[in-house]
């Protein structure tokens, strides 16, 4: 089975796909100036970039894992995340606190969805 590989670097692809799933790397956000709701908006807005170029969509998500610097930012980051998601295809889901690559860094979201 061929395996594609999409915006490749010597440490990482920014997307794999292996038969019919979609591999997304960890996608953070660009400003990282701004605060949990602009980072979750610009981080979904990538992550719906790299599924388009990968022959998948929002709409065909399996899991989905996001990790927040402060867990007492779950909810600025859920009403982000509930606008964004297919209400009629919503993934498996895990949230955790962690600490990022960067103080900067607010979220940081890994997605796997079927092509």
């Amino acid at each position: 089975m061929e395996i594609q590989r999409f915006e490749k670097g010597p440490r990482m692809s920014s997307a794999v796909v292996h038969g019919d799933t979609v591999y997304l790397a960890g996608t953070v956000a660009g400003d990282r100036s701004q605060g949990v709701k602009g980072q979750t908006e610009q981080i979904l807005a990538k992550i719906e970039e790299r599924l388009r170029a990968a022959g998948s969509s929002k709409s065909r998500l399996l899991s989905a894992t996001i990790w927040l610097s402060d867990i007492s930012t779950f909810e600025e980051m859920n009403s982000v995340w509930d606008t964004w998601v297919d209400p009629a295809n919503p993934p498996a889901r895990a949230t955790v606190e962690a600490r990022l690559a960067s103080p900067d860094y607010r979220v940081e979201i890994v997605v796997i969805a079927a092509r």
